[in-house]
């Protein structure tokens, strides 16, 4: 497996960053397309409100992926004692 360079992964992020929040906006503006059209009578406010709570959901999705920290997978990590130590034995609490 090749090593993948940080502005690889930065890019990686940004690209599904960017895509999911232009799903989320067209899925906020369809609804508010939607309730404006049948519940509101025309009123432009329920787009308006779509399309923000689109964007805020894109936005937080993002700010979520990118302050992730590194997490190791624990069935990845091998514990080796270091040479010439003796394992401790277990003590037993009273």
């Amino acid at each position: 497996m090749a090593a993948s360079r940080s502005e690889d992964i930065l890019g990686q992020k940004w690209d599904r960053c960017v895509a999911d929040t232009l799903i989320k906006i067209g899925g906020g503006l369809t609804l508010g397309v939607v309730f404006s059209a049948i519940v509101f009578k025309r009123r432009p406010w329920p787009l308006v409100f779509g399309l923000g709570f689109g964007a805020g959901m894109g936005y937080a999705n993002c700010q979520h992926e990118f302050n992730e920290p590194f997490l190791v997978k624990a069935e990845k990590v091998i514990v080796k004692p270091k040479a010439g130590a003796v394992p401790e034995a277990p003590t037993e609490a009273q």
